[in-house]
C-alpha cells in the first residue's frame, strides 16, 4: 500500500510542477526593491577564503578556496591557499602534499615555502624544515619580518633539541596578495 501511496504522491507532484511551470519559481523570492543594484559577478573565492582564515573559520574558507579552484584552476595561490587552511585544521599529510604541489608550481612562491616549514615543524622534522625556512628567507630577501622569525625559532630548535614544544605555537603563516594577514597558533 506505501508504494501505492509514494506512486500517488510522485504523480501528483509532476502534475503540480508542470501546472505551475516547474519548482523553479518557487525558489526564486520576492522581487527586489526597486533601485538594488544588479549582482552580475560572485566575489572571487579566493578573497573569500582569505577574509574567513582570517577569522577562524578554517572549514568554510576551504571550502572557498575549493570553489574559487573549480573557477580558476588550481594555480599556485589556490594549492598554497588549500595547503594553509588544511594546516589549520590539523590535516598535516594533506597541507604538505599541496604546499609542495604549490612549490612545484612556482618554485619562487615565498608564501608557500614558509607554509611549507610550518607544517614540517609541526611534524616536528626541523632539519627540513629549517632548510625550507632558508629557501623561504632567501626568496624574500629577508623582507618579512614572519619568516625572519619563523627561521630564527626553526634554527634554534635544530640546534637545540629540547627545545620546549610551546615554542612550536610561535610560526606564522603567510599568503601573498594585497592584504597581509597573520594566523597565529595562540590568540
Amino acid at each position: 500500500m506505501t508504494r501505492l501511496r509514494f506512486g500517488l504522491a510522485a504523480l501528483c507532484l509532476l502534475a503540480a510542477c508542470q501546472q505551475t511551470g516547474g519548482l523553479s519559481q518557487l525558489n526564486e523570492g520576492p522581487e527586489p526593491p526597486k533601485g538594488t543594484p544588479e549582482v552580475t559577478e560572485a566575489v572571487d573565492g579566493l578573497i573569500v577564503g582569505h577574509r574567513l582564515m582570517a577569522f577562524g573559520e578554517y572549514e568554510l574558507a576551504l571550502k572557498a578556496y575549493y570553489r574559487a579552484a573549480a573557477e580558476r584552476g588550481l594555480d599556485v595561490d589556490i594549492l598554497s591557499a588549500l595547503g594553509s587552511a588544511n594546516l589549520r585544521l590539523g590535516r598535516l599529510g594533506q597541507a604538505e602534499g599541496l604546499l609542495r604541489r604549490a612549490i612545484e608550481a612556482d618554485e619562487r612562491f615565498v608564501p608557500a615555502w614558509n607554509n611549507l616549514g610550518v607544517v614540517l615543524m609541526e611534524r616536528n622534522e626541523t632539519g627540513e624544515a629549517r632548510r625550507v625556512f632558508e629557501t623561504a628567507f632567501a626568496l624574500d630577501s629577508g623582507r618579512s619580518a614572519q619568516i625572519r622569525e619563523n627561521l630564527r625559532l626553526a634554527i634554534a630548535k635544530s640546534e637545540n633539541p629540547a627545545y620546549t614544544e610551546t615554542n612550536k605555537d610561535n610560526f606564522d603563516l603567510v599568503r601573498r596578495g594585497s592584504g597581509r594577514y597573520l594566523l597565529l597558533s595562540t590568540p
